[in-house]
């Protein structure tokens, strides 16, 4: 019954629409009220929630993305991956892929991604002759690289959720192969939808042509350098690296670009502000969820069900997988990246999985979640980007999805992947 109040007053809040984070405030202290506990002691959970120093990285990012974002990086990016992999079948489908990689290696968010280059490319490939529909799924699906490439403020979320012992570095860098990975498999799905509908291939425009957009892109692509190298050097904790990066992007729109205006200036802040504060709403109010989770022993009790039902890791894995996929259809990622990873790691810590590779697996689980409806917040973004219908894109999303979950299989399964570049670091 204890329980039954906490999960089921977040339960209706939910289903009348509350937002995700006062439902998880108001069913925390509704928590506590029943069990006679002082709800002091729930408002100091909730501040102490965001009470945590490497929090201040994520403002930074969310700025820095918002600052490349409005001026012009992207563009650059755009230009140079239609270089560089345009002249092949179906190429700006494999060019908006290999974008999102870049670009999301430098936003770290995946509504930037759509936002900056679905902005670009959908009209673009829709005045070549691509479908509307392929347009979008592949901008879509490909946007979710800016959760796993570094540097993500997704990343310090679940560092953050998992009490705080997770090396943001290591993190930083298990998402490298994990993310390229995934843009492979993302491409090789555009090629050969490309191919079945008969889209043709790009003209090469020319070594010169490609050292020339190599050039252009070299600023945007050293923020992601600046922020990652910095603190893998040990130059930089992880929230100078943000502040740092930052001042970095601004002083390339500004002066080196040019192509940022007071206007776009003002709209960067503006952005940044309101995205910062419903992050840390959402941070603040999770820690007195998680801390009444952990009152009522739910982890352990997770533990103890799965490993009750079956003693094969490999079916553990993925019923775990197959909850984090239904969740992230109907929930916002990093709501249940706080409320999940309580619940499941020490789950993948009995069955000896890494907490980095449980990290990469649950980035890429919940990132597949914002691509599907109901609650896909990068699928409307990219419909309405688009200016298509989400029943018509969902009709043909399916080979994307596919691409997605085969490389989540491959990140679940294989620990090399999200382990080797942490290893020899």
């Amino acid at each position: 019954m204890d329980l039954l109040v906490l999960l089921g007053v977040f339960g209706f809040c939910v289903l009348i629409g509350t937002p995700v984070a006062f439902a998880l405030g108001i069913s925390a202290l509704a928590a506590f009220w029943y069990e006679g506990l002082p709800l002091m002691i729930g408002f100091q959970r909730i501040i102490s929630g965001i009470n945590v120093f490497s929090l201040m990285a994520i403002p930074f990012f969310i700025f820095a993305g918002e600052l490349m974002f409005h001026g012009g990086i992207a563009m650059r990016l755009v230009r140079f991956a239609s270089a560089a992999v345009g002249a092949v079948r179906g190429g700006l489908g494999i060019v908006n892929v290999f974008s999102s990689m870049l670009f999301g290696g430098i936003s770290g968010s995946a509504v930037a991604d759509i936002s900056a280059l679905g902005s670009i490319l959908v009209p673009v490939m829709k005045e070549k002759g691509y479908d509307a529909d392929y347009a979008v799924n592949v901008t879509v699906t490909s946007s979710i690289a800016g959760i796993i490439i570094p540097p993500s403020h997704n990343m310090i979320i679940f560092a953050i959720a998992a009490g705080g012992g997770i090396s943001i570095s290591k993190l930083f860098l298990a998402g490298v192969v994990p993310g390229i990975l995934m843009c492979l498999c993302l491409a090789v799905a555009a090629y050969v939808v490309a191919v079945r509908r008969g889209y043709r291939a790009e003209r090469f425009p020319g070594w010169e042509a490609l050292g020339y957009a190599f050039i252009g892109a070299i600023p945007g692509l050293l923020t992601a350098v600046i922020i990652v190298g910095g603190v893998l050097s040990g130059v930089f904790t992880v929230t100078e690296s943000g502040a740092f990066g930052t001042i970095y992007a601004f002083l390339v729109t500004l002066l080196v670009y040019r192509s940022i205006s007071w206007e776009k200036f003002c709209i960067a802040v503006k952005q940044s502000v309101r995205t910062t504060a419903m992050v840390m709403i959402l941070i603040a109010c999770a820690g007195a969820f998680a801390y009444m989770l952990t009152y009522y022993q739910v982890p352990d009790k997770m533990v103890a069900l799965l490993t009750g039902m079956t003693d094969n890791p490999i079916l553990i894995l993925l019923m775990i997988n197959a909850v984090l996929l239904v969740l992230g259809m109907i929930m916002d990622m990093a709501a249940l990246i706080l409320i999940c990873t309580p619940i499941f790691l020490p789950v993948a810590n009995s069955l000896g999985m890494d907490p980095l590779q449980f990290g990469m697996m649950m980035m890429v689980n919940l990132g597949l979640g914002l691509c599907t409806p109901p609650v896909g917040s990068c699928l409307f973004v990219g419909c309405a980007v688009g200016k298509l219908p989400i029943e018509k894109a969902v009709r043909t999303i399916w080979p994307f999805y596919l691409a997605i979950f085969i490389a989540l299989m491959m990140i679940t399964f294989i620990p090399a992947i999200s382990l080797t570049l942490p290893g020899l670091f």
